[in-house]
């Protein structure tokens, strides 16, 4: 296992001498791992992203058992008191409140991997599976952008896209972290600006259809960047849609409300093929505990949150992308 210091390290050599590879980072940025191509197969290691993948799918249909086993909702909600109470104080103004969903499958790790359709997925060992929708960052030339994803509505619901748009709750959680990536982005670049704000993409499941809203942040990095793309990275993390601002504090407060630990969920992983570089938030996460299956999700909870809807989001986050 890397130290923190051995990855940043190893990414800034291999970026530097322009060999690719693959990395990921767990939440808490405790079990950071690289390999570069030729080490994924001998470690179970199969991603896919819009640029690049080491694993052939031949995908057919499958008929599956999905049943979610989410915690109480008196559990769930005294987390959320905790994280109302922080907000209040003043100590926090947007959080990622998650919590673990039991699973009751008849899937296996590789059968979710090669039959989800998602933008970025990653398989690891056979510890977990990812397939995630949100970009962390991308740099292409001396541009890094980022794309966080903050507001969710069932796209069933009666004028479901105005809705979403116009909801105060949900404006607030995307402004708020809006402002938190362009701060972030101003740490490592220059120029920084927002090149789209709120835009709505459609993300289907295999119950139904969600809504969600994105934006597009840029900023200009110097010229030899790619001998820096460790430090870059670290500088970024925790990404901050899957935590919070401000972030230092806001990541206490998660530790105290959620008692239970994230692990690789919520962190990142990414690819960089010599030259370009494009990673993912590690959300729609499955792990493998023992014999059993988890689901980890969660919401972004504001001062305008409302317990019952957060809890609804949690689980209707609890979804394979496959049919």
């Amino acid at each position: 296992m890397k130290t923190v210091k051995d990855t940043i390290l190893s990414m800034n050599e291999y970026g530097r001498d322009k060999v690719p590879f693959v990395f990921l980072i767990d939440f808490d940025m405790k079990k950071p791992e690289v390999f570069r191509i030729k080490e994924l197969k001998k470690n179970n290691i199969w991603i896919s992203i819009p640029e690049f993948s080491n694993r052939n799918i031949n995908r057919k249909t499958i008929d599956f058992v999905f049943e979610k086993e989410p915690v109480e909702f008196v559990r769930y909600k005294k987390a959320f008191e905790i994280v109302k109470s922080a907000i209040n104080r003043g100590d926090t103004f947007l959080l990622n409140l998650t919590f673990p969903t039991n699973l009751n499958t008849n899937l296996t790790l590789d059968k979710i991997f090669d039959h989800g359709k998602a933008k970025y997925k990653l398989k690891f060992k056979d510890q977990f599976v990812v397939f995630s929708p949100e970009s962390f960052i991308k740099i292409n030339g001396n541009i890094i952008s980022s794309y966080p994803m903050k507001g969710t509505m069932d796209a069933t619901i009666k004028n479901a896209e105005k809705r979403l748009m116009e909801n105060i709750k949900e404006i607030s959680e995307h402004n708020t972290i809006v402002d938190l990536i362009r701060n972030d982005l101003s740490m490592v670049s220059k120029k920084v600006k927002v090149e789209k704000f709120r835009y709505i993409e459609k993300i289907k499941t295999h119950e139904k259809e969600l809504l969600q809203t994105s934006s597009e942040i840029s900023g200009e990095l110097p010229a030899n960047w790619n001998e820096s793309i460790g430090d870059i990275i670290y500088e970024l993390l925790p990404a901050g849609s899957i935590s919070g601002a401000p972030k230092k504090k806001t990541v206490e407060i998660i530790h105290e409300a959620e008692g239970y630990y994230r692990g690789y969920f919520t962190g990142i992983f990414g690819y960089f093929d010599g030259e370009k570089l494009d990673s993912a938030v590690m959300i729609r996460y499955i792990e493998k505990q023992k014999d059993n299956l988890i689901f980890k999700s969660g919401g972004g909870i504001t001062y305008y949150s409302k317990c019952e809807e957060e809890y609804q989001e949690m689980i209707d986050k609890v979804y394979l992308p496959i049919g």
